[in-house]
C-alpha cells in the first residue's frame, strides 16, 4: 500500500477559510500578542505578517501608522482579509515560508515580522531554510515576534512539536538573538493547547 501523499504547511485552512477567519476575529489583537507588545515598533516603522490569515494583526498595525505587508499563501484567506480590512492600508502578497520567493526577490527588509502560529508547520529542513529567509529580510536591529502553538493537532493540519530552545538555536545561527521567552494558555481556550512566544533581535554586527 502506498503511503498517502504528505500535506503541504497549509493543509486544511482554504477548506475551513470561513469558519477560521470568524476564529481569528474573535479575539483582538492586543489580546494575542499582549506578551510581546513591548517588542512591536514604538515609533511608526515596516512590518511583515508572514501566514497573515484574516489580517486581524495587520490590520491593527497598519492602524498604529505602520507600513504593513501581509503575505498569505492561502488564497481563500487571502481574500476574505482583503475584504474584511479594505478600510486598512495594507499590501497583501501571496508569499510563503521557507523561501518567501517574492519579497525577497524584491529586497523588502522590515524593522519588525511577525510569525504568529506560523513556525510549527514547518518540518526541521523547511525551518532551518526559513530562518535564514527571515534573517534576511530584517533591518539592522530588527526584530522577529513569533509563536509556537503546541497540543493536540486538529484533523487534517500539518503540525510539529517545535520547541523555543530549538527556534532560539536557530535564529543564533543566523545572527538573530532571543529578546523574550515566555508561555501562555491558549486565548482561545482550546483543551491542551498552549503558546510559546519568541522574541528575536538582529545582532548590530550583522549587515
Amino acid at each position: 500500500m502506498v503511503d498517502p501523499k504528505p500535506l503541504v504547511s497549509t493543509a486544511g485552512y482554504g477548506e475551513a477559510a470561513d469558519v477560521l477567519v470568524e476564529q481569528y476575529e474573535s479575539v483582538t489583537f492586543g489580546d494575542v500578542h499582549r506578551d510581546v507588545l513591548h517588542l512591536f515598533p514604538s515609533r511608526p516603522g515596516t512590518i511583515l505578517d508572514i501566514g497573515a490569515g484574516s489580517g486581524r494583526d495587520a490590520a491593527a498595525l497598519a492602524g498604529q501608522g505602520h507600513v504593513v505587508v501581509a503575505a498569505e499563501p492561502t488564497d481563500e484567506l487571502r481574500r476574505l482579509g482583503q475584504r474584511i480590512h479594505a478600510d486598512r492600508d495594507i499590501e497583501w502578497v501571496d508569499d510563503s515560508l521557507p523561501e518567501m520567493r517574492v519579497l525577497r526577490g524584491r529586497g523588502a527588509r522590515f524593522d519588525l515580522i511577525l510569525l504568529t502560529a506560523v513556525w510549527m508547520h514547518l518540518d526541521a529542513q523547511q525551518r532551518s531554510l526559513a530562518m535564514g529567509a527571515v534573517a534576511q529580510m530584517l533591518l539592522p536591529q530588527g526584530r522577529v515576534v513569533l509563536s509556537l502553538r503546541h497540543g493536540p493537532v486538529p484533523a487534517g493540519r500539518r503540525m510539529f512539536d517545535v520547541s523555543a530552545d530549538e527556534t532560539v538555536e536557530l535564529a543564533r545561527g543566523q545572527g538573530l538573538h532571543v529578546v523574550h521567552l515566555s508561555e501562555r494558555a491558549d486565548p482561545h481556550g482550546r483543551q491542551g493547547v498552549h503558546w510559546s512566544y519568541v522574541g528575536l533581535e538582529r545582532d548590530t554586527a550583522v549587515d
